[in-house]
């Protein structure tokens, strides 16, 4: 039940109307891979930092089970870093600094160990390497998820939809779904898309939940209504890792069995919300994952008669 995530682990430096930070770690397979952790302790990263990056960074991802072999470290580059500043709603963010760095040229090198991985997770990256670390595994995984976004749509979007034909599971957003299917309704929009490729897609709309789309079946989460978001930062990466991570644990990728996975990945989304970065997954308790599960449950749980 071997987990293969392939993402950008990176710095962050965050600004938010409850303060701010200087470099962090962050990125898309950093969230994705301490997400995932909580449900299965093999997970394989692949990504690339410069040596600037932190070594106690890495000790802490290996105390939760992820295995950093497939980490790449460029002597004397530096890692990809990003700096942003959030709204007042918390929805919107202006990016003040985007510095590529190590992933300017990222060729992703997969061990002999990930062969044979059961599932992988393609955290948002260009299609090209998301398509490339496909091809380079010799036996194809039992599902592949894949995140992207509106930027690949805009210059990527011939490579995007041949990488499409290769997935299971697409995750993206409201707004990246409308831009790819050209419909404004979910609905529509998800039909669409499932005509591309992937058989499954999740649909996020933030704080106002998650779709579930699979043939003609569809599911719906609330998201919880938290009383503060302390950072959205990784949120979605979170709710992919905690998605994907609780597949792998019980190696059942049925429908019914997503419909869970929806909810776990939105209860670590609800956590990784609560502070800066990774902050809140770090530390992480099993009873406090289980209770905020139950908190979901509870809020769509009732009982109607028919009269």
């Amino acid at each position: 039940m071997s987990l293969l995530a392939v993402g950008t682990v990176a710095f962050d430096a965050l600004e938010t109307p409850f303060g701010k930070t200087d470099k962090i770690i962050g990125g898309s397979a950093t969230f994705i891979t301490l997400a995932a952790s909580y449900f299965t302790k093999k997970i394989n990263l692949v990504a690339v930092v410069g040596d600037d990056f932190r070594k106690e960074d890495i000790r802490m991802m290996e105390e939760h089970g992820i295995n950093t072999r497939g980490l790449q470290i460029k002597e004397g580059q530096k890692s990809f870093f990003w700096s942003g500043r959030y709204h007042n709603d918390m929805n919107s963010r202006d990016t003040l600094v985007t510095e590529l760095n190590v992933l300017a040229d990222f060729d992703p090198v997969i061990p002999e160990e990930y062969q044979n991985c059961e599932y992988l997770m393609l955290g948002n990256l260009t299609p090209s390497v998301q398509k490339t670390v496909i091809e380079r595994l010799r036996k194809r995984p039992k599902l592949i998820m894949m995140d992207t976004m509106n930027f690949w749509m805009n210059v990527a979007l011939t490579e995007l939809l041949e990488v499409l034909t290769m997935v299971d599971v697409l995750s993206v957003n409201d707004e990246e779904a409308r831009q790819l299917s050209g419909e404004y309704s979910i609905r529509k929009a998800a039909k669409k898309i499932l005509t591309m490729g992937p058989k499954v897609l999740i649909i996020k709309k933030g704080e106002h939940g998650a779709y579930l789309f699979r043939d003609n079946l569809v599911f719906f989460a609330p998201a919880l209504p938290l009383e503060e978001v302390f950072d959205p930062t990784g949120a979605g990466d979170t709710f992919a890792g905690g998605f994907i991570g609780y597949l792998a644990s019980t190696r059942d990728i049925s429908f019914e069995n997503m419909k869970r996975g929806i909810i776990y990945g939105s209860a670590m989304a609800s956590f990784c919300v609560e502070k800066f970065g990774t902050e809140r997954l770090v530390h992480l308790s099993k009873p406090e994952l289980e209770s905020r599960v139950q908190e979901f449950v509870d809020l769509v749980q009732f009982e109607i008669s028919m009269v």
